[in-house]
């Protein structure tokens, strides 16, 4: 496999290499894909869990266990505590 990089980032694993904390630019792209696929999986966790608790929230609306937010009563049950 061959890729292409920005001059910016070919400078930019060179001078991970040059660190001594990669023996190589190979080194620095893995983990840096390593990094990406954390990441990735990171939001793919996120997102599952957002869509959890709208569907519980919809859930709710639907079986008439919701109830109307107001603000201002939030405010005032606030400043009472």
């Amino acid at each position: 496999m061959n890729v292409s990089l920005t001059n910016q980032l070919e400078v930019f694993v060179q001078q991970k290499v040059a660190t001594g904390m990669y023996n190589s630019a190979s080194e620095v792209i893995r983990e840096a894909l390593r990094l990406m696929a954390e990441k990735d999986a990171e939001q793919a966790l996120k997102l599952a869990n957002l869509r959890a608790d709208i569907k519980q929230a919809v859930d709710s609306v639907a079986a008439g266990q919701a109830r109307v937010f107001d603000p201002d009563l939030l405010k005032a049950q606030a400043r009472t505590r």
